[in-house]
Order: C-alpha cells, then sequence, then structure tokens
C-alpha cells in the first residue's frame, strides 16, 4: 500500500503513532517520519522503536515553516496532532485554537506547498454539534479541511478526514485511569452513570485511517460504525476484570461533558453513504450562493436522526469484557497483577502505555 513511499505523521509520539508504527514498520514502506514538539518522547520512541526507517522531526503544527521543512519529499500525512483533553482545551480555549485551527491550516498549506499526495485529518465525535472548545476547535478544523479540498484542483493534494469517538486505552483515556485508581484502592469516579460513549480500539482507529487513504476523495469525511455502552457499564466490566472491591462514586458532569456523542448529524447522515463497516460523508461543495443555504432547504433532514452513542448498538457488559480483553494495555496490566509478563506482552501494549 505504501510501497516506496514517505509517510508523516503529526503528533506522531502518541498512542495512534506508535499504532502506525508497529503496523507499518516491517513493511515496505520507505520511510515514516515522526514530526512532534516533544523531544523526551520521541528520545523514548527512538529507544523502543529501533529502525532505520523512522525519522525524527523536532517542530509544532503552530509554526508553518517547521511542518513544511519537515514535509519536503512526503507523499501522505496523517494528522493527529492536536489538543485533545476537554478540560484544558476548555480553560484554555486559544491554545486549543492555535493548535487545533491554525495548526491544522499550516499543516493544509505546507501539504499544498510540498505536493502531498493526501492528507489524512484525525477528528473527534465531539466535533458534532460542539458544546466544548476542544470540540468546537477540532470542527473548526474539519471546516478548514474542506475548504481546502473544495478549492483544489484535478491533481493537487487530496484532504480528507476521519472521526471517531473513544479510543480505548489511549493516553489519557478514562480506562487507565480507572485501573490506576483500582490499583491504589480508592473508588472509580463516574460522572455521569447513563452518560454513553462510543468504544473503538487503536487498531481500528488505524484501520478506519487507512480506509480514507484508499477511498478518500476531496473533502470526504469517513466514520465507524463503533458500538457503544454506558460509562457505568465500563466501570463495572474493568471492576469484574480485575476482581476489584473499590466503589464507584458519582460526582457529576465535568466542564463540556455532553450525556452522549454523535458522530453524524441530521444533515450528514441523509447524505452519508453506507460503506458496511463505515460511513462515508461526501464534501459539501455548495459555494455562496445564498438560495442553496436559505431558499431551498431538504425536507428529508426534519424526519432524519442523527447517528450517537444512545442509537448506535449497545454493548453489555459481558460485550464490554470480551472488547477490554483484547487490548494489549489491558493484557498487560492483567498480567502485571497475576506476575505473568513477558517481554512479548510488554512490546504488545507499547502503544497503548505511552
Amino acid at each position: 500500500m505504501f510501497k516506496d513511499k514517505i509517510l508523516l505523521i503529526t503528533g506522531g509520539t502518541g498512542s495512534f503513532g506508535h499504532t502506525v508504527l508497529k503496523r507499518f514498520i516491517n513493511t515496505d514502506i520507505k520511510e515514516i517520519r515522526v514530526f512532534s514538539r516533544d523531544e523526551k518522547k520521541q528520545d523514548d520512541m527512538r529507544n523502543t522503536i529501533k529502525s532505520d526507517k523512522v525519522k525524527y522531526y523536532i517542530g509544532d503544527v503552530r509554526d508553518f515553516e517547521s511542518i513544511s521543512d519537515a514535509m519536503k519529499g512526503v507523499d501522505y500525512v496523517f494528522h493527529a496532532a492536536a489538543l485533545k483533553q476537554v478540560p484544558s482545551c476548555e480553560f484554555y480555549p486559544m491554545e486549543a485554537m492555535k493548535t487545533n485551527v491554525n495548526g491544522s491550516d499550516n499543516v493544509f498549506k505546507a501539504a499544498i506547498v510540498n505536493n502531498v499526495a493526501k492528507v489524512i485529518l484525525l477528528s473527534t465525535d465531539k466535533a458534532v454539534y460542539p458544546v466544548n472548545a476542544m470540540g468546537i476547535s477540532k470542527a473548526m478544523a474539519e471546516k478548514v479541511m474542506i475548504a481546502k479540498a473544495r478549492a483544489a484542483k484535478e491533481g493537487e493534494t487530496v484532504f480528507c478526514a476521519t472521526r471517531y469517538g473513544n479510543v480505548m486505552a489511549s493516553r489519557g483515556s478514562v480506562i487507565p485511569l480507572f485501573i490506576k485508581l483500582m490499583k491504589e484502592g480508592k473508588d472509580l469516579t463516574v460522572t455521569d452513570p447513563n452518560m454513553t460513549r462510543y468504544m473503538m480500539s487503536l487498531e481500528e482507529s488505524v484501520d478506519l485511517v487507512l480506509y480514507a487513504y484508499a477511498n478518500g476523495n476531496q473533502g470526504d469525511v469517513f466514520v465507524q460504525k463503533a458500538p457503544a455502552c454506558t460509562v457505568l457499564e465500563l466501570a463495572t466490566a474493568l471492576k469484574e476484570l480485575f476482581n476489584s472491591k473499590v466503589g464507584i462514586r458519582i460526582i457529576g458532569p465535568r466542564h463540556g461533558e455532553k450525556a452522549y456523542e454523535t458522530l453524524l448529524t441530521k444533515e450528514e447522515f441523509v447524505k452519508a453513504e453506507d460503506r458496511g463497516n463505515y460511513f462515508r460523508i461526501p464534501c459539501d461543495n455548495r459555494d455562496l450562493n445564498y438560495a442553496k443555504y436559505f431558499s431551498e432547504g431538504n425536507e428529508e433532514v426534519i424526519n432524519h436522526e442523527e447517528y450517537n452513542s444512545d442509537n448506535t448498538n449497545r454493548v453489555n457488559v459481558e460485550q464490554v469484557k470480551e472488547m477490554l480483553l483484547k487490548l494489549p494495555y489491558i493484557q498487560y496490566e492483567l498480567g502485571v497483577m497475576r506476575n505473568e509478563v513477558t517481554t512479548e506482552l510488554k512490546e504488545a501494549a507499547s502503544a497503548d502505555l505511552v
């Protein structure tokens, strides 16, 4: 798929970047460039993943010159760099804008300047009907991507995006937090027991990006049909897997949290193409002829529903446990508890442990 090609991953030292490297390191890809601003994480990755195919670039997507220099000769870009934590973005919204919006614009411009073939933006369900600064900034990143796609000419850089929900056991997610609390003998803190969230593995997030790479046209957004569960069901499943006796304490929603997440708006769901495991949302190619916005409506939207974590396929506690047991991170932590950690298990979990 990437034979003799050069791939650049922005924010490449994160969980997604580690998983991509594990997937491609032993293929016929020519080079993988890891672009990020954290030299410590790059050094950790360099000492963990030893390969001449991997090249490291220190820089920040906020700085156009640094990302443009790193993109020279690149064929494809997976744009994963972002501020992703809801609370920090909520308190520092301009920082979210600088990275998620302006930074994304820099990535897209650099791709055009350097004649990159295709750029995949990694977005989030929080960009749909956003109520927090992180979601708003990622929604704007999507809009910037679509604007670049709409303006592109035949043969120029193709821009598309993937949009997905919670990635299980990724850095900063709730699963490592719950396991940490159980190890410390502390109650699991649940904001709202009925809050639902999509469940997706790191491997599936890479599969979705690769599907977008293979099938994406200008301005497309791709969504996986992911299952969902309540946060209470997730906490209960983890307690049962780890045979923990700690309690579950309800603390109320945090700043900017929603009861459920949405992957497709009503308007998008009406025009979305069903691709089996995925939905494709084609680019909105309307221009500034206002009649198309204000005079000519779409009656079908009125009676159509959105696609969210409440009406998707819902899994129960036993099914959640089955999903969790497939994760290298969970296997590793259970192995630690049983004193059964092997080198292979530790290496398999490395992507989740960053």
